[in-house]
């Protein structure tokens, strides 16, 4: 006789319960952006910090004006890099120069040694790593050229202009204006007419500076704002139309906003969840921890949106709404 074996019931409150518990396992909380500041003094952030890894959950990592602080293709930092971004010309963003290697101790020693030009860093790290560089306005057309004549594929120099965009990985890339200069120095152009442009004084048109929004494949929309002043577009566009949650705002003042007009546009124009300073021209911390007075900590005295300071070699991670879970 074959033996009774009752059916298996599962009870709803049992089955809303093993639901639950999938999705909110950790691998299924793990759909965060992770960004890691590339300066120049590890643990601290220094004057001229620019550069930020942004990594998607499914893997696309993106340099952000890698500037002078990344130690060049070589840094063992950067790792795989799909994209590097440029938000204009400027040496301290697209790289005239560089460190030789990650350095310890106060921000105040930094020292620049190796020369990227004509190249400059943003270039020769796209070569190395056969990543695309995404620039907007007149940029793409110069870093084709440079891409060409080292050998690599100018057809990975790519152009994304104001209200269009791109697709890379699971990232969604488009630029947004930004009000600063953009003019290509003699140097990176060099030859005779880099010559004749240093001699005059001048530099070649590469069309407006750009900023960037960046729409992440967990949903996570970070505005990068690149050198600017306070622009309508910041609360337009960057806030009414793409509703940025994180910011990355330039707070070094002369050259770009200072600390009290970043603040303004952060409380008033874009009310993200959360923003990273960026661009301070300062030495900003010691031991990690930020200097009393300097740039930043007015900033975060007058900030009502937490604000997260880029430690270099530091992993922040941040969810869909824009909060750090972790690193901050």
């Amino acid at each position: 006789m074959r033996a009774f074996r009752p059916a298996l019931y599962v009870s709803p409150v049992f089955a809303a319960f093993m639901l639950m518990t999938l999705v909110y396992s950790p691998m299924a909380m793990a759909a965060e952006v992770k960004i890691t500041p590339l300066g120049s003094q590890q643990g601290e952030f220094c004057q001229l910090d620019r550069a930020l890894i942004l990594e998607d959950p499914d893997g696309t990592r993106m340099l952000y004006d890698p500037g002078r602080t990344v130690a060049g293709a070589a840094d063992p930092r950067l790792g795989k890099i799909d994209a590097v971004l440029v938000s204009h010309m400027h040496g301290d963003h697209v790289g005239d120069k560089h460190i030789a290697a990650v350095g310890e101790g106060a921000c105040k020693e930094t020292k620049f040694p190796v020369n990227s030009l004509p190249n400059t860093n943003a270039v020769d790290i796209a070569l190395t790593k056969q990543a695309k560089i995404i620039t907007g306005s007149e940029m793409p057309n110069f870093f084709a050229s440079k891409l060409k004549a080292l050998g690599g594929d100018p057809k990975n120099s790519q152009l994304v202009r104001f209200g269009a965009q791109r697709m890379i990985g699971g990232i969604t890339v488009t630029t947004v204006p930004a009000v600063h200069s953009n003019g290509i120095s003699g140097h990176m152009i060099g030859g005779e007419l880099g010559d004749m442009l240093n001699t005059a004084g001048l530099t070649a048109y590469a069309g407006p500076p750009t900023g960037y929004v960046l729409t992440f494949s967990n949903g996570l929309v970070v505005y990068l704002s690149g050198d600017t002043g306070i622009t309508a577009e910041q609360e337009t566009v960057v806030k009414d139309h793409y509703k940025a949650k994180l910011v990355v705002i330039n707070i070094g003042d002369t050259f770009t906003t200072g600390p009290t007009e970043a603040a303004w546009v952060i409380n008033q124009l874009i009310q993200p969840s959360a923003v990273i300073v960026s661009h301070a021209n300062q030495p900003s911390t010691e031991g990690g921890k930020v200097i009393a007075g300097t740039r930043v900590d007015q900033f975060i005295k007058m900030s009502k949106i937490p604000v997260h300071v880029p430690l270099s070699g530091r992993d922040m991670s941040f969810n869909d709404m824009g909060k750090c879970t972790a690193g901050c």
